[in-house]
């Protein structure tokens, strides 16, 4: 059986650099931009009305839209299929996470790699 030595200069480290975290923004800004600029201009209008961004995690990319009303919240999930077909696009092992107002329901979270389950919505 062979044994493996790692070298300390080869593992990750435990807290991020501030070069880490600079690199991690622009790349959250760059998907964003890319994002939004891919959009249709009915979702881009619909965007413009929540707040929106992008969190990079070790496991998966999310897409955050906290809305600031019912009604938005009903079109931007109404509106989620050809938005997760455009951020599978950019990251096939992204999320999208829609937040309805504070104290109005549960956020509703859906995969990319899922889009074959909600073809019909369409």
């Amino acid at each position: 059986m062979k044994r493996y030595c790692v070298d300390d200069d080869d593992s990750y480290p435990l807290q991020p650099t501030s070069a880490d975290i600079i690199l991690r923004q622009r790349l959250e800004y760059s998907i964003s931009k890319y994002f939004y600029e891919g959009c249709d201009r009915s979702i881009q209008n619909l965007l413009s009305s929540c707040r929106w961004y992008v969190k990079s995690h070790a496991t998966a990319l999310t897409l955050v839209i906290e809305c600031p009303d019912q009604v938005t919240n009903w079109r931007i999930l109404q509106k989620i299929v050809p938005m997760a077909s455009l951020l599978y696009e950019i990251v096939s092992t992204a999320k999208i996470r829609v937040c309805p107002p504070n104290n109005q329901g549960i956020p509703f979270e859906m995969r990319v790699d899922e889009l074959f389950v909600y073809r019909d919505w369409a």
